[in-house]
């Protein structure tokens, strides 16, 4: 596999054995420099092994990886210093302060004493643990152990960020919170691979990896995902009056309408087309023709929950 520099991550045919067993099987992606890639999956899919190959923790059995150009394994600590890891468990000192814990993360680096307060306080309150410096790691709660954990590996200003899990037992405000400073991130040319298992996450990557029981089911953009779950885009049709059967049939007979249209209460009704925003005026057209008032009628973007839940029925039943 040839290396590319404007790809930082490379995998194909990634495979990780445990005697017996296969945690990852086949993982082929690349990430692109400067992007948002999000690795989604339920717990124990394979995630936190495949972070692991790709920072060099563990050796694939099978395939090759390229992370910066090199193999992760054979990375040398100035390689190293490019690499922010944020690991699932937590593992700074119990017995150091919030302040102590994140002061020594930064002489690991080498970071100099000037300026190295502003950053720590900058790291601080982006996690909001600015008025708990002084708490010992082992007397804060498990979310804010993951906030320090965060803090810690954003300290020495990372090229190339991994966070496996990052916001696990943080509550949705500052789960949000977290995911505006990654897009932050992206924007000044940090590359982020995020892991997560809360799907709705999706939303916030440019690029999303969906991975199940080891193996990685596709990698697409989430406009993409939704499109692939569903076999095209979803609209909703809202009118004045019921459309009676026959209406509705002649609906679905429409050329860029697929599959059955559905209703979603008593006068709306739910259909996969092409292309919304090009099937939308034809909708319109179609229905002015026939003198049908229109309330609204409008692309719907479905919950990465359902999104997911599509993707894996088709996987496992992909004649159905």
């Amino acid at each position: 596999m040839e290396t590319n520099d404007r790809l930082i991550i490379q995998t194909r045919e990634l495979e990780k054995r445990f005697q017996d067993e296969v945690a990852v099987k086949d993982v082929t992606f690349n990430v692109p420099r400067g992007r948002i890639f999000g690795f989604i999956g339920p717990s124990g899919s394979g995630k936190t092994t495949t972070i692991r190959m790709l920072t060099g923790f563990y050796k694939p059995t099978n395939g090759e990886v390229f992370v910066l150009n090199q193999v992760p394994t054979k990375f040398k600590p100035a390689m190293r210093e490019k690499i922010g890891y944020m690991p699932q468990l937590f593992v700074l000192y119990p017995n150091l302060s919030v302040w102590e814990n994140l002061n020594f993360i930064a002489s690991l680096y080498g970071m100099p004493l000037f300026g190295r307060k502003k950053r720590m306080r900058e790291a601080l309150d982006v996690v909001e643990l600015s008025g708990d410096t002084r708490k010992l790691a082992s007397q804060i709660s498990g979310g804010m152990q993951r906030r320090l954990s965060l803090a810690a590996t954003l300290m020495h200003d990372p090229e190339l960020i991994f966070l496996d899990e990052p916001t696990a037992g943080v509550d949705p405000v500052l789960r949000r919170k977290f995911w505006d400073y990654f897009n932050h991130l992206r924007d000044e040319g940090h590359t982020l691979f995020v892991t997560t298992q809360y799907v709705s996450e999706a939303a916030y990557c440019d690029l999303v990896g969906v991975i199940s029981d080891g193996q990685l089911m596709t990698v697409d953009t989430p406009k993409g995902l939704r499109y692939n779950a569903f076999g095209g885009d979803v609209v909703d049709l809202h009118t004045a009056e019921p459309l009676d059967f026959n209406l509705k049939y002649r609906l679905q007979r429409l050329p860029f309408v697929r599959g059955e249209v559905e209703r979603t209460g008593e006068r709306g009704v739910r259909m996969v087309v092409d292309e919304a925003s090009t099937d939308i005026p034809k909708i319109i057209e179609w229905t002015n023709e026939r003198n049908i008032a229109v309330e609204s009628v409008e692309e719907y973007l479905p919950g990465f929950d359902d999104v997911f839940v599509e993707l894996i029925g088709k996987e496992r039943n992909p004649d159905a």
